[in-house]
């Protein structure tokens, strides 16, 4: 029985050449990305902004207007309405009472919840969440603390690890990765709540697990052709690791595609995410971390250490110039 092989053992593609194409998208699409982010902001859950927020299933698609104004007679505050998964649902968020206590903010919900079921009999409430003022703020911080100290702490790693270059690459990519996703958001407008903070660190997680093993190939090329062109080197270790990233990838997104189907509107913005992570970090991790070593000028000189084991194991060889 054959093995499936979704990439030939001979592909020999020339990533490096198109590295500047490369870097004009990636500088595009992070510039539109952080002006959607800019100019739309994202619509953030109640985890961030605070307040109540209830989610109502009508028995038959509804009207926006008609839905705000059932609310608005009821005197709980100002309403905003926005459509959740399918056409029947919609989820309401409105202020927090005057008196944050339990007591207040059950009695706005059963207010709601009694207003609109006169109004659209049949109507089902899947969910009511409360988050005060002082708790969202905190959320905030620490949602972009989060993501900041994973950056830098991986960064700081492959600086370690490797050469102060991979450091860099290494950070522009994941950085590349994380403004991508926020500008999906912003453009989407899907809710982006602590679920979509987590599906982001996973994100940074996946691309820097691929980039380590891209990276790691680059070092070890490094050390058997040391008279290698840098180009032809780059290009080696990316196509030596191709295999392993296509079929990694298409196995994540697969799982990812069962869960946008079967896993229901709740994890439809997390899903989205990872799926556009998967393909964003997979990109960012071929066509621009690893180009951009040579703009950094990485050279294949290794240590002195390094030298005399290649030497002394025999795995010295001498490759062709690009």
């Amino acid at each position: 029985m054959r093995l499936l092989k979704l990439v030939p053992d001979n592909t020999n593609i020339g990533f490096v050449r198109i590295r500047y194409w490369a870097f004009g998208i990636t500088a595009l699409l992070t510039v539109l990305a952080i002006g959607l982010v800019g100019a739309r902001g994202l619509n953030l859950g109640v985890d961030f902004v605070g307040g109540l927020m209830i989610e109502a299933r009508f028995p038959q698609p509804q009207q926006l207007d008609r839905v705000r104004t059932s609310v608005d007679r009821l005197g709980v505050g100002e309403a905003q309405l926005q459509g959740v998964g399918d056409p029947n649902t919609v989820s309401i968020r409105l202020p927090l009472p005057e008196s944050e206590d339990e007591g207040a903010t059950a009695a706005v919900i059963r207010k709601v919840r009694a207003g609109m079921a006169q109004d659209f009999p049949g109507v089902q409430f899947l969910r009511a969440d409360t988050v005060s003022g002082k708790v969202s703020n905190e959320l905030i911080l620490r949602g972009v603390g989060a993501i900041a100290l994973a950056i830098i702490g991986i960064a700081i790693f492959s600086w370690l690890r490797y050469e102060w270059q991979f450091g860099v690459s290494t950070a522009v990519a994941i950085l590349h990765d994380v403004l991508m996703t926020l500008g999906f958001f912003a453009l989407t407008r899907l809710e982006f709540d602590l679920n979509i903070v987590a599906a982001v660190l996973t994100i940074v997680g996946y691309s820097i697990n691929d980039k380590m093993v891209i990276d790691d190939r680059i070092r070890e090329n490094m050390r058997k052709y040391r008279q290698m062109d840098m180009k032809a080197l780059i290009d080696l270790s990316v196509n030596e690791t191709l295999p392993r990233t296509v079929m990694t990838s298409i196995t994540v997104m697969l799982a990812l595609a069962s869960l946008l189907l079967f896993g229901g509107h709740v994890l439809r913005g997390f899903t989205a995410a990872m799926m556009l992570g998967i393909v964003v970090g997979t990109y960012s991790s071929i066509y621009v971390s690893s180009s951009l070593l040579i703009s950094l000028g990485l050279t294949a000189e290794v240590r002195e250490k390094a030298k005399k084991s290649s030497i002394a194991s025999g795995a010295e060889r001498i490759g062709p110039k690009a």
